[in-house]
């Protein structure tokens, strides 16, 4: 029998395998759609276009307590983290994804997805949440906004969904550059972010640009 905490993190592996993929197809009047393994379907960032996306006017530092640096092998980005808190290794399940981390005392998990080319922020919130609904159709951002952290402008994301009757978060950041594209998100299930929510903010805050 799976338990829950092999169950999420499989969601999360899941999330992961769908890194940066994506099928696309057009309709016969030109408009381009995202095809879906269980046979639906949906017009290709449109409802994106039509939500504008604020700047949270509060600055987002390193937590004090996150003194161990994960540098990425693909562009000039790093991850402060609290070694108190999180255990980390090389990601074995994806070529996309260079880390995995496992809260020690609980049901929460971090991915950092990298990538070597630069891409448009709006087009990779459109990557997120095409590939996050291959894990669950259902899924929805329920908050976005930009923010500022450690002088890095990030897209935040709170995506909520279900699969097989497990309801999910993912919380995460997505940033791009010249040199590369990361996607650092944490997970768990939905009944479970509000007591590790402030968890989850400190560490996507140790977030960095490495000189």
């Amino acid at each position: 029998m799976i338990t829950v905490r092999l169950y999420l993190l499989l969601v999360l592996l899941s999330f992961a395998q769908a890194s940066f993929s994506q099928v696309n197809a057009l309709t016969e009047y030109g408009e381009e759609i995202i095809l879906y393994e269980n046979g639906t379907w949906k017009y290709k960032n449109r409802e994106l276009e039509e939500v504008e996306i604020k700047t949270n006017s509060k600055s987002f530092k390193k937590s004090k307590e996150s003194t161990f640096l994960i540098k990425s092998n693909r562009f000039n980005i790093g991850f402060y983290i609290n070694p108190e808190d999180w255990t980390f290794k090389k990601s074995t399940t994806n070529e996309d994804a260079e880390y995995t981390l496992n809260y020690k005392d609980g049901d929460l998990y971090a991915m950092i997805i990298t990538e070597k080319i630069e891409i448009p922020i709006l087009t990779l919130q459109g990557i997120a949440l095409d590939n996050a609904r291959k894990v669950a159709p259902d899924i929805e951002i329920v908050k976005q906004e930009y923010r500022m952290v450690n002088d890095l402008k990030v897209l935040f994301m709170q995506m909520d969904g279900t699969m097989k009757g497990v309801k999910f978060t993912y919380y995460g950041y997505y940033y791009s550059n010249e040199q590369g594209t990361v996607q650092f998100v944490t997970f768990t299930s939905q009944n479970l972010l509000p007591e590790y929510r402030s968890l989850c903010d400190d560490l996507l805050n140790g977030m960095v640009i490495l000189d």
